[in-house]
């Protein structure tokens, strides 16, 4: 993923970008802001590592952190959705996962749970098994994955 080139869209298309991150603790957001002038378009990031700091920070529903679990497409639904809402962004990604070690058998080491928020599109979500790779290169995958998704999500702007 060419972040430079990611960011040069945004700034033609006047978008503006937020992530609410979990698992990758930032890495998004680093990535984004690792280029020269990417305040032009990184409204701001998230980094929501506990259930109490996504329900304060993002709004997400204590019932859907019961009901479903942190790593949940239901969670990084509405990761990316309060995301949107608490910012001046028009796009949004949310990351939730298990980077491990560890892990469970209903919830294994490297399930990963995204979200995409486009202002005015319905929110898309989908999660992705990228196994016991261990914990950097669970959290640099899912990074990169959330940077290709970032790049499909202006595709649908445009």
């Amino acid at each position: 993923m060419n972040v430079a080139a990611l960011l040069d869209r945004a700034k033609l298309q006047g978008v503006m970008i937020a992530t609410a991150e979990s698992c990758t603790g930032g890495m998004v957001a680093a990535a984004l802001t690792d280029i020269p002038g990417s305040s032009a378009v990184v409204d701001r990031g998230f980094v929501t590592y506990t259930n109490e700091a996504k329900q304060q920070m993002l709004g997400v529903q204590p019932e859907t952190l019961e009901t479903h679990g942190a790593v949940s497409e239901e969670v990084a639904q509405e990761m990316a959705d309060g995301a949107l809402r608490n910012s001046d962004a028009q796009l949004t990604v949310s990351i939730t996962g298990i980077a491990g070690p560890g892990g469970s058998e209903f919830k294994p080491e490297g399930r990963v749970c995204f979200g995409l928020a486009v202002d005015g599109q319905k929110t898309i979500t989908e999660t992705v098994e990228f196994g016991a790779l261990g914990r950097d290169k669970v959290r640099l995958t899912a990074r990169d994955h959330a940077l290709d998704l970032l790049s499909h999500g202006l595709s649908s702007i445009a």
